[in-house]
């Protein structure tokens, strides 16, 4: 699985996600993240959810509770102000509801 992966927003903003090794601690920091599934070559890869948390060293059971629907990797982005937080989850959210629908 590759390092960064870039979402688009409905807005057409990008937003760079980077890995969470497994077994890798993270900074309590708060910011955005997303449960991909990786495809079978390990370098695709489809986003199951996305999440924004005040405390993203606390969101590692989540991806454990998502394996069960194929959950393989989980992605953070640092983002300490929580109204830039929201706005980002938010168009990240609406771009995938608008790919789903």
């Amino acid at each position: 699985m590759r390092e960064f992966i870039d979402l688009p927003g409905a807005s057409g903003a990008t937003y760079r996600f980077r890995l969470w090794p497994q077994g890798a601690s993270h900074s309590p920091m708060a910011g955005n993240y997303v449960l991909v599934k990786a495809d079978a070559e390990g370098e695709g890869y489809s986003v199951l959810q996305a999440g924004v948390s005040d405390d993203l060293s606390a969101v590692r059971g989540t991806l454990e509770k998502a394996a069960k629907r194929g959950a393989t990797h989980i992605f953070t982005r640092l983002n300490v102000s929580r109204v830039v937080r929201t706005s980002e989850h938010e168009d990240i959210s609406a771009a995938l509801s608008s790919k789903a629908g």
